[in-house]
C-alpha cells in the first residue's frame, strides 16, 4: 500500500479532489438509491394492502422536516385522494425521473473530477519520472536499457492511470453506492440483510489468493513488455548492421521469443482477474437466489412480518448491490497490474544519482588559469581501475592532446573533467578549486563538447544549433559560417528550417560535424574538449572539419583527445595515455625525438 499512496501524491492536494468527489458521489448514491425505496408505497398501494383511511391519515400528517420519505409519502396520498390511484402512479413517475436526473448530474461532475485527478496524477507522474531521470548519473544509462526506460516512463505510468486512479474512485464512489444500498437494506429488514453479509468473508478470503497471484503475473508481464520495447529500439536504431549482415531472422526471433513470453504471462494475469468478476458475481446471485427462497417462503406461509411490496423492494434494492460490490472486486484486481507498474516507476524514481552537487557549491563565474589533475585514480567496476595516478596540466589558452591506444582512458579522462563521473582518487582542480566543490551547471556552462559521432536530433538545422539556447537567428548563422556550414545549409531545401531527421541521417558525417560545432561556437564556452572530432570523416570533409575546429579553438583552452596524430602536431603538450597511465608527455617534436618511445612509434605507424 505504500506504493499505492506515494503515486496518489502526483495528484496534488487531495483534499481539493477527495471533498467534492465525495460530496458528488454521496449525492448520486443516494439518489439513486431512492429511486428504488420511493417503489414500496405505490406497491403497497397496487398490492391493496393499504387502506383508504391511512391514504388520508397519511395526507394530513405532519411529517419532521428531515423525514424525507414522509414528505413524499405525504404528497403521494394527496396525489392518490386527488386524482385516484393513476394520479399516485404519475406522481411516483415524475418524482422517479426528478430523482434519477439529480442522481445522474451528481454523477456526472464526479466523473468530470475523476478525470481531472487521473490526468493531473498521470502527467505530473510522467514529468517527475523523465526529470529525475534525466539528472540521473552517466553510469546508470550504460547500465540499463532505453527500452526498459522508455517503458517504465509510458506503459508503466499509463497503467498506474487506467488500474491505479480508476480503483481509488471506485474505493470512493462504489464504497458509497454500496453503504447507501446496505442502509437501505437494513431500514427494511436487518435480518435478511444479516442473512445477505455471510457472502463478504467467503469473497473476501477468495480474492485474497487470487490477488497474490495476480500482482505476480503483471510485474512479469511489464519486464516483458519492456524487452520487447528494448528489441524494437536497437532494432530500429542499428537496422543498417540488422539488413547489412542478413539478421533480420536472429531479430525476429528474439521478439517472437519475448512476445510469446509475454502473451503467456498476460494469459495468466488475465485468467486470474476474469476469475474474480464471474466468481463475485456467481456468489452474489446465489445470494439472491437464497434471499428469494427464504423470503418467500415466509411470505407464502405467512410465517414472516414481510409483506410482498417490502420484499420485492428489497429484492429490487439487494440486486443492484452487486453492481456496486462486482466492481470494487473488479477494481481490486485490475489494481495488481497498476501497483506492479507503480513499483517500477517509483524503482525509477527512488534511483539516487551519484553525482550530485555538494551543499555549499560554489558557481564557477570564470576560468582564469588552469586546470589540474592530480594523482587521479578512477574505475567503472570494482577492484578493475581505469585511471591510474593521472596528473596533468592544461594551462589557460593551450591546447593539451591525449593520444593513446583504444580502451587506454583518453576519453574516461574528458568525462572526469565535465563530471560525468567522479574521481575515486586524487582530484581534479579548475582555478585551484576541486571541481567536487563547483555546481554542475557553472562547470558545464564553462566547457564545450564536440565528440566523435555529432548528437543530433530529429527536428531543423537551426533547432539543432541552437539546442538548449535562446539564440536570434543572427547569432545561429554567425556560428554557422565560423563552422564552415553556413554555406551547405543554404543549399538545403529549406535552409536553416530543414529537418535532418532521426539523428542527422540525411547529412553526411562531415556535415553532421559541423552542425555539431557550430552548436558549440554557439555556447561560447572558454574549455573545449574534442574527442576524436575527425577520425571518422573522409579526407575532404576533415579538412573543412579542421578549419571549423580551428576557428572553434581561437583563444581557448582545449582538451583534444585523437588518434590521428596529424591532427595534434601544433598542440601545446602531448600527454602519451597507455593502459590508464600517463606515460609520455611533451610537444610533438620532444616526443618524436625519443627513438624508443611510444609516441614516435604511434607517428611512424601512421606513416607521418
Amino acid at each position: 500500500m505504500k506504493i499505492y499512496f506515494k503515486i496518489l501524491k502526483y495528484a496534488g492536494n487531495l483534499q481539493n479532489f477527495v471533498v467534492p468527489f465525495v460530496f458528488t458521489s454521496l449525492i448520486a448514491g443516494v439518489f439513486g438509491v431512492l429511486n428504488l425505496v420511493l417503489l414500496k408505497p405505490l406497491l403497497d398501494v397496487l398490492f391493496g394492502q393499504v387502506a383508504e383511511s391511512v391514504i388520508v391519515e397519511m395526507a394530513n400528517k405532519k411529517p419532521e422536516t428531515y423525514q424525507i420519505l414522509d414528505w413524499y409519502q405525504k404528497y403521494f396520498a394527496k396525489a392518490i385522494l386527488s386524482n385516484g390511484k393513476l394520479g399516485g402512479l404519475k406522481f411516483v413517475c415524475f418524482t422517479i425521473l426528478g430523482v434519477s436526473f439529480v442522481a445522474n448530474v451528481s454523477r456526472y461532475f464526479s466523473l468530470r473530477l475523476l478525470e481531472r485527478f487521473k490526468t493531473n496524477m498521470v502527467a505530473n507522474l510522467r514529468q517527475a519520472v523523465f526529470e529525475h531521470t534525466l539528472h540521473l548519473h552517466l553510469s546508470f544509462y550504460s547500465n540499463e536499457k532505453k527500452g526498459e526506460l522508455i517503458s517504465r516512463i509510458t506503459t508503466d505510468v499509463q497503467e498506474v492511470e487506467n488500474s491505479i486512479a480508476n480503483s481509488f474512485s471506485a474505493a470512493i464512489k462504489e464504497f458509497i453506492l454500496l453503504a447507501a444500498y446496505l442502509v437501505a437494506l437494513f431500514y427494511i429488514s436487518w435480518k435478511l440483510t444479516l442473512f445477505s453479509l455471510i457472502v463478504i468473508p467467503v469473497t473476501g478470503a477468495f480474492l485474497g489468493i487470487v490477488l497474490k497471484r495476480m500482482r505476480h503475473n503483471a510485474g512479469d508481464s511489464q519486464q516483458r513488455l519492456s524487452n520487447l520495447i528494448s528489441i524494437m529500439d536497437e532494432a530500429f536504431g542499428s537496422m543498417r548492421v540488422v539488413k547489412a549482415f542478413l539478421a533480420e531472422g536472429f531479430i525476429s526471433k528474439r521478439f517472437f521469443d519475448q512476445n510469446t513470453a509475454y502473451r503467456k504471462s498476460m494469459f495468466a494475469y488475465a485468467s486470474k482477474r476474469e476469475m474474480a468478476n464471474p466468481f463475485s458475481e456467481f456468489i452474489g446471485i446465489s445470494m439472491v437466489a437464497s434471499l428469494l427462497y427464504f423470503g418467500g417462503s415466509l411470505i407464502l406461509e405467512g410465517t414472516g412480518s414481510l409483506t410482498a411490496s417490502t420484499f420485492i423492494s428489497y429484492i429490487a434494492i439487494f440486486s443492484q448491490v452487486i453492481r456496486p460490490a462486482k466492481e470494487i472486486s473488479q477494481a481490486i484486481s485490475t489494481a495488481q497490474r497498476g501497483l506492479a507498474s507503480g513499483q517500477r516507476v517509483m524503482e525509477l524514481i527512488d534511483q539516487k544519482a551519484d553525482i550530485v552537487d555538494d551543499e555549499n557549491a560554489k558557481v564557477l563565474k570564470s576560468f582564469d588559469s588552469e586546470i589540474e589533475f592530480k594523482n587521479v585514480g578512477f574505475s567503472y567496476i570494482e577492484d578493475k581501475e581505469i585511471l591510474k595516478k593521472i596528473s596533468l596540466e592544461i594551462k589557460k589558452g593551450q591546447t593539451v592532446a591525449l593520444v593513446g591506444a583504444s580502451g587506454g582512458g583518453k576519453s574516461t579522462i574528458a568525462d572526469l573533467l565535465i563530471r560525468f563521473y567522479d574521481v575515486q582518487k586524487g582530484e581534479i582542480l579548475i582555478d585551484t578549486q576541486n571541481i567536487k566543490n563547483i555546481s554542475q551547471k557553472s562547470l558545464r556552462e564553462h566547457i564545450g563538447v564536440v565528440t566523435q559521432e555529432p548528437m543530433l536530433y530529429n527536428d531543423s538545422i537551426l533547432n539543432n544549433i541552437s539546442f538548449g539556447r535562446n539564440a536570434s537567428f543572427e547569432e545561429i548563422q554567425n556560428a554557422a559560417k565560423i563552422a564552415n556550414a553556413h554555406e551547405f545549409i543554404t543549399n538545403q531545401p529549406e535552409g536553416y528550417d530543414t529537418n535532418i531527421g532521426d539523428r542527422g541521417t540525411k547529412l553526411s558525417g562531415g556535415k553532421k560535424q559541423r552542425i555539431s560545432i557550430a552548436r558549440a561556437i554557439l555556447q561560447n564556452p572558454p574549455i573545449l574538449i574534442l574527442d576524436e572530432a575527425t577520425s571518422a570523416l573522409d579526407t575532404e570533409s576533415e579538412k573543412l572539419v579542421q578549419d571549423a575546429l580551428a576557428n572553434l579553438m581561437k583563444n581557448r583552452t582545449s582538451l583534444v583527445i585523437a588518434h590521428r596524430l596529424s591532427t595534434i602536431q601544433n598542440a601545446d603538450k602531448i600527454y602519451v595515455i597507455q593502459y590508464g597511465e600517463v606515460v609520455e608527455q611533451g610537444t610533438h617534436q620532444s616526443l618524436f625525438e625519443d627513438e624508443n618511445g611510444y609516441y614516435r612509434k604511434l607517428v611512424t605507424m601512421q606513416g607521418l
